[in-house]
């Protein structure tokens, strides 16, 4: 995996996932990465899944309105498609732990990187704040 910062979209997996939402009209493709994270055993989570699932929790926040400006592909879909309902804010936060969980794999690449920690708070409070 290439990766050259700690924010969401900031490595090869979740760069290359994110032109899935060029031709996406609905919510479907990030509730499909979500999923993957949400229903996964930490520990049993792919470091490329974990961060397709952080990088489709921003794609959340960005729909509520929660997040600056994001990649480009990201800003096109939002303007594209309905704010995102309740249950896939739920699936994100649920997602993000999991992805971000200390017990994974992705978590043991980052070695407790403060900035990558500091970044998955950062969503985790966008996720969660009314």
């Amino acid at each position: 995996m290439g990766t050259w910062s700690a924010r969401p979209f900031g490595n090869d997996s979740a760069a290359d996932w994110a032109y899935e939402l060029d031709e996406a009209s609905d919510w479907g493709v990030v509730s499909d990465a979500l999923r993957v994270a949400a229903e996964a055993v930490p520990s049993d989570l792919d470091s490329d899944d974990a961060v397709t699932a952080i990088a489709a929790a921003e794609v959340v926040a960005r729909g509520l309105g929660r997040v600056p400006e994001s990649a480009g592909s990201v800003d096109a879909f939002v303007a594209r498609v309905s704010a995102p309902p309740p249950e896939m804010v739920a699936l994100a936060v649920s997602a993000l732990a999991v992805a971000a969980s200390a017990e994974g794999e992705l978590a043991d690449l980052w070695e407790g990187d403060p900035e990558w920690l500091a970044e998955n708070e950062k969503l985790r409070s966008a996720l969660t704040t009314e």
